[in-house]
């Protein structure tokens, strides 16, 4: 953790003279003030409760010891506004989504001390990714309209909207490689199957390539292929659809493998370790690698209640929120034996979980 040196210079508190200035030296001394409390360590977001109140962030130590719940609220004396969707970064700052609340606030990621924020330009705000000085946050205007859907462009020196790019349904998750944005359209309240190509050079969309249905994860792999999981149309659309996965070629932006999984497995939450992939289905976490990837059919975890997964050496963090009316858990798994190592009380709705460092 690191940490400001203040250097006092300290007069002495008794009234004595000397025959010359020189012969009196102050003293220094040095002060530690912990001013980066939340480096080194895991950021969680929690929803909260849909359509009233707020969301919260909390903060786990780096070794797991303790969880410090509402972070920004502590530090700033406000709140995040509605729906905690996610946490996007830069460098030096973190920029937290209020899905519902229409906001993103900008923050220092280390000490979460407010920057600015931005509540206008925004329609159901979901995930934010950064460029070169811009930012770029996926909205899905209204759910129920498949037309209104859009990237928002943000010149992050001054925290304003300066351009927005038309999208497909259901814009979610953004990732950037190097080269282009690639986003995730699953879909807003319909099921959408694309990956949206992004050239953050001219802000255009320069492709879309044909994904499963509900796209709901992308990560890269160490080659630099783009791995993209796909729920599949839930049952309660009434065309239910498998579950799949999609290797992308970064070079030519096509598809170079799939894999399906059963008409009933609707998997998410996928995670990239090395050269593991990890996703988690059905109360269970599996894993196979990216190099030789065959669907597993023997779990490295079972009977879990998890909402997102993140994998960290052996070991992996898991955002447990309950029944979304109660405080949600962070589960702490060593892969290695199995077994659990701590849970941990954080707030209402807890979602996405984000390695600080």
């Amino acid at each position: 953790m690191k940490k400001t040196i203040y250097l006092l210079s300290v007069l002495s508190l008794f009234a004595f003279s000397c025959e010359s200035d020189d012969d009196f030296t102050e003293p220094i001394i040095e002060v530690e003030v912990e001013d980066e409390a939340y480096e080194n360590g895991f950021l969680v977001t929690n929803q909260g409760p849909f359509n009233n109140g707020f969301g919260t962030v909390s903060f786990i130590d780096e070794g797991f010891s303790a969880i410090e719940n509402d972070i920004y609220q502590t530090v700033n004396n406000d709140n995040l506004g509605n729906i905690v969707q996610s946490i996007g970064f830069t460098e030096d700052n973190a920029y937290v989504v209020a899905n519902i609340g229409n906001r993103l606030t900008i923050v220092d990621r280390f000490t979460f001390e407010e920057i600015a924020r931005i509540e206008t330009g925004l329609s159901n705000p979901r995930f934010f990714a950064s460029v070169d000085g811009k930012g770029y946050l996926t909205n899905w205007g209204d759910g129920a309209d498949a037309t209104d859907d859009y990237i928002a462009v943000i010149d992050l020196a001054t925290n304003t909207i300066t351009n927005t790019i038309a999208v497909e349904e259901g814009p979610e998750e953004i990732l950037y490689n190097g080269t282009y944005l690639y986003v995730t359209n699953q879909g807003g309240f319909g099921v959408n199957d694309i990956v949206t190509v992004i050239d953050p050079a001219t802000d255009t969309v320069i492709t879309t390539i044909p994904v499963g249905d509900a796209p709901n994860g992308l990560e890269l792999d160490s080659s630099g292929n783009l791995w993209v999981l796909a729920g599949g149309s839930p049952a309660f659309t009434g065309t239910e659809t498998a579950g799949s996965l999609s290797a992308i070629n970064t070079t030519t932006n096509t598809v170079s493998a799939s894999f399906d999984f059963g008409v009933t497995d609707h998997p998410n939450s996928i995670n990239i370790e090395g050269q593991n992939l990890y996703y988690y289905l059905n109360g269970e976490v599996f894993v196979s690698s990216t190099t030789n990837f065959a669907i597993p059919t023997t779990p490295e975890l079972t009977g879990l209640s998890l909402f997102n997964i993140v994998v960290r050496d052996d070991i992996l963090i898991g955002a447990n929120p309950g029944d979304f009316s109660s405080n949600g858990t962070i589960e702490v798994y060593d892969l290695t034996s199995g077994t659990i190592i701590t849970s941990l009380s954080a707030s209402l709705g807890t979602d996405q979980i984000y390695f600080n460092e």
